[in-house]
């Protein structure tokens, strides 16, 4: 909104020919996410308390995180609407980019929102039924996919499957990456959901994929520097770099309020929306694979789930003292700050890993 009111005066002050660059808006974005977030999150928490939307903790988890329980959730408002009024104010909104994002955030927003709301609101700790919520997330992946279908028809990049460290495609997927797509978004969405157990664990941890995603967003939409790096330049993707830079500002706020000890929750409503941002950004950059990567820590969570389900059927027998991961550490005694800390430090790890391979081709 600001780029369209206030880059036209340029011929009147030359100062204001700052805001056709990207990095100067994407800097700002930061910062007005950031204060957004300060300024909503003790309004969020007051609403919260006032409606009683407290947390409900499961039974079955470990004992001490019981003391948790009533403190508000639902936060992931608090990082939408941080977001949201952040990019409307610098973001140049004409972008199909943009509006794919803002798309799959609000939506999957509403899907975490409406089981936020069964959980909290009317007292059923199971939310959404697992088939409506499953069908939700495909449902909204679908229409993400469709539109990118329909708006990039004519242009082969986006079916090209491209592996870390390799600098060309090496297979032309077609209609098939439709489906992947579809994949993609949803398992990135419940694997977010998933890692939301501790304090500051999924927001600290998103916090790094959607930095590492941002610069990677930019260099793919500067022409002279994907070319010097060899990777696949595309069109109009740098401004994507002031939707995820809003992002990490409103999430920089939120880790404020979240982290250990919790003044209040994410909730699905964050959870869904950060994890299908996630899965749209590895889609749109063409870095599907190295989300394997940078997303490790989402990988291992899901995975030790899905390993410790399919133990118990087959085998009657569990491979950890609990899933998803972080809560065998727990029952372990190591500390849930130390727990948190650590899988940041992993996360970085591997963030700056998948950086490297821009430059390692």
């Amino acid at each position: 909104m600001l780029y369209y009111l206030l880059y036209p005066l340029k011929k009147y002050f030359i100062g204001f020919n700052l805001f056709r660059y990207i990095t100067f808006r994407s800097a700002y974005a930061i910062v007005t996410a950031l204060i957004l977030s300060f300024l909503i999150g003790p309004a969020i928490m007051r609403w919260a308390r006032k409606k009683r939307f407290g947390e409900t903790i499961r039974d079955d988890g470990p004992s001490h995180h019981q003391k948790k329980a009533g403190t508000p959730s639902m936060g992931g408002i608090m990082i939408i609407l941080s977001t949201l009024i952040s990019v409307l104010l610098w973001a140049k909104l004409e972008n199909i980019y943009i509006i794919l994002f803002l798309l799959t955030m609000l939506l999957y927003g509403l899907l975490g929102f409406v089981d936020d709301y069964i959980k909290i609101v009317k007292k059923n700790k199971k939310g959404l039924q697992v088939k409506v919520k499953f069908g939700g997330q495909v449902l909204i992946s679908i229409l993400i996919m469709s539109i990118l279908f329909i708006f990039f028809k004519n242009h082969s990049l986006l079916t090209q499957l491209y592996i870390p460290f390799i600098k060309n495609s090496i297979l032309d997927l077609g209609i098939i990456y439709f489906f992947i797509g579809i994949l993609i978004m949803v398992g990135s969405s419940n694997a977010v959901n998933l890692t939301d157990g501790l304090d500051g664990l999924a927001i600290g941890t998103s916090l790094l994929v959607i930095a590492a995603f941002t610069i990677i967003s930019y260099v793919s939409g500067h022409i002279k520097i994907a070319e010097y790096l060899m990777i696949p330049y595309i069109k109009n993707i740098g401004e994507t770099t002031v939707f995820g830079a809003a992002l990490i500002g409103s999430s920089l706020g939120f880790l404020w309020y979240n982290a250990h000890p919790a003044d209040i929750f994410m909730g699905d409503t964050g959870a869904l929306s950060l994890g299908g941002v996630i899965g749209l950004y590895s889609i749109i950059l063409k870095k599907e694979i190295l989300l394997l990567i940078v997303g490790g820590i989402f990988v291992i969570e899901a995975l030790s789930v899905i390993i410790q389900v399919l133990s118990f059927k087959l085998r009657g027998k569990r491979v950890f003292k609990m899933a998803p991961l972080h809560h065998h550490y727990e029952l372990m005694g190591i500390p849930e700050s130390k727990i948190i800390i650590r899988f940041w430090i992993v996360g970085l790890i591997l963030a700056l890993i998948g950086l490297s391979t821009l430059k390692i081709r």
